[in-house]
């Protein structure tokens, strides 16, 4: 598929981040929430809140960012879901090659983690899941 760069292009591009921005309170909330007050394990509970952000942004990128009207939601959301945890590892990978390795410091080393798997998830999801 080839992307142009253009007004529609950007301007789903920063919808997209608008969602995922939304989405790290809808994952730090769920976190919290089944960390502090249901006192499940922090790993599950961290699980659990990237899986609620995760659908909230799919739910929100389906209807605002991409206007889709595919019929076969349940295809769609795993594509989505599944471009998620690829992004997640980039993201983890990119963490650990920056601090782990080269010695950056560790929420620089996010920052850049973020950038990129957030490139990854937004033009995967453009040409897989949304097209």
């Amino acid at each position: 598929m080839k992307v142009a760069f253009t007004n529609e292009l950007l301007t789903k591009f920063l919808k997209f981040g608008a969602v995922g921005l939304s989405g790290v309170f809808v994952n730090f909330g769920v976190t919290w929430f089944f960390k502090e007050v249901c006192k499940l394990n922090k790993y599950a509970s961290n699980i659990l809140g990237f899986v609620f952000a995760a659908t909230s942004n799919y739910l929100l990128n389906r209807w605002w960012t991409f206007r889709s009207s595919n019929p076969d939601v349940g295809t769609e959301y795993a594509k989505y879901f599944l471009i998620a945890v690829v992004g997640l590892g980039i993201d983890t990978l990119t963490v650990y090659l920056l601090n782990g390795k080269l010695k950056w410091n560790f929420y620089l080393s996010k920052v850049f983690g973020i950038l990129i798997s957030s490139l990854w998830n937004f033009f995967a999801n453009l040409a897989f899941t949304f097209r």
